[in-house]
């Protein structure tokens, strides 16, 4: 198999429509670097769709080497989907990235991993457990995982680096992008001593759906995520809700019947999550899992026979409906479609969801 070059994997990045099963599929037929030799025609007969084919048949490469030179001036590493650097983890996530921008030390992806998340507009009771159990962990040789926003995630990268070990923060943003602007200092910690990591290109600026795809990496990367203050809808959640479906562990710190960031860890904690009071609790979980099967989830099911797909038309359909019709429980049901929401197979509306024309 020819060997794809960074150029090359990330003129495949700024094609829109090629995803990561896309390429897989593709590769079964032919190298990926000689799709940039192709005509018109060949590449249409690949099974590509005509929007795909014209993209790839006339590259920007111009665009392309302006991205290369701005991550070379910045330091930037760039780690393509076949890169023996990229994490096994992130390849059995359904959707996964295609490339990693990265600024830090890279071998931190290999490193055992705890995702720590909770609210942006946590209590000082929930910061000071989010420092502490990132403390603990990290003096375990669990690295931890977050995403660098204000509140929980701030202080749990807060707690790792103050104890001399590294922290993977993933982006919403370009990797050097700093968001939100009061983390600048943490920012520039991480990347002397941990590792930023991000799916979107350098200068890319914060926005809404850029955060629940950042959030399936966190629990991609982890060997289980814990959640410390959550509301019940929060990105907190999504981020839980993927580490269920990606059959990672759960951990859910217990609060007050009587504040509402209790409510989402509550929630999860009658879905089966891991009661935590101590950093044993979790140690006890991943203690148990053979190294060789740390990733291993059930394989995902082709579009084709995905049951909430094949259940959803082009009126509105709410969530109820969908369970009575797969027979899935509420949360798997709501995981897959917030994973075809983000392959743009889905969309959110009033009352349900419907199914794009394009899905």
């Amino acid at each position: 198999m020819d060997k794809l070059s960074i150029r090359q994997a990330l003129a495949l990045q700024l094609c829109r429509g090629l995803g990561v099963s896309t390429l897989l599929a593709l590769q079964q037929k032919i190298s990926l670097p000689s799709l940039f030799s192709l005509g018109l025609s060949d590449l249409l007969q690949l099974g590509l769709s005509e929007e795909v084919a014209k993209q790839l048949h006339r590259v920007d490469w111009q665009r392309v080497d302006q991205v290369i030179k701005v991550c070379e001036a910045q330091n930037l590493h760039i780690i393509q989907f076949f890169d023996k650097h990229y994490p096994v983890a992130l390849t059995h996530i359904c959707n996964p990235p295609w490339l990693l921008f990265c600024r830090g030390n890279t071998a931190l992806l290999k490193h055992p991993q705890i995702a720590v998340v909770g609210s942006r507009s946590a209590s000082r009771t929930g910061l000071d457990i989010a420092y502490d159990f990132a403390k603990q962990l990290s003096q375990s040789n669990l690295l931890v995982t977050s995403g660098m926003a204000r509140g929980i995630d701030g202080a749990a990268h807060t707690g790792a680096l103050d104890c001399n070990k590294g922290t993977i923060a993933v982006l919403g943003t370009g990797v050097d992008v700093i968001y939100p602007q009061r983390h600048r200092d943490l920012y520039w910690r991480i990347a002397e001593q941990g590792l930023l990591i991000s799916e979107f290109l350098p200068g890319i600026r914060a926005h809404a759906s850029h955060f629940p795809r950042r959030n399936r990496i966190i629990s991609g990367l982890s060997l289980g995520v814990l959640l410390v203050e959550a509301e019940i809808k929060s990105g907190s959640l999504i981020t839980a809700r993927y580490a269920l479906e990606q059959n990672k562990e759960v951990f859910a710190i217990p609060g007050s019947i009587r504040h509402s960031l209790s409510q989402g860890c509550h929630f999860l904690l009658k879905q089966g999550a891991k009661l935590t009071e101590h950093v044993s609790d979790i140690l006890e979980e991943v203690s148990f899992l053979p190294e060789n099967s740390l990733y291993i989830i059930e394989s995902e099911e082709p579009q084709e026979s995905c049951p909430i797909l094949q259940n959803l038309g082009y009126e509105v359909t709410d969530v109820d409906t969908l369970v009575q019709r797969t027979q899935w429980p509420v949360e798997q049901v709501l995981a897959r479609l917030l994973d075809l929401e983000l392959e743009d197979k889905v969309e959110r509306v009033l009352n349900g969801y419907i199914k794009l024309a394009r899905g």
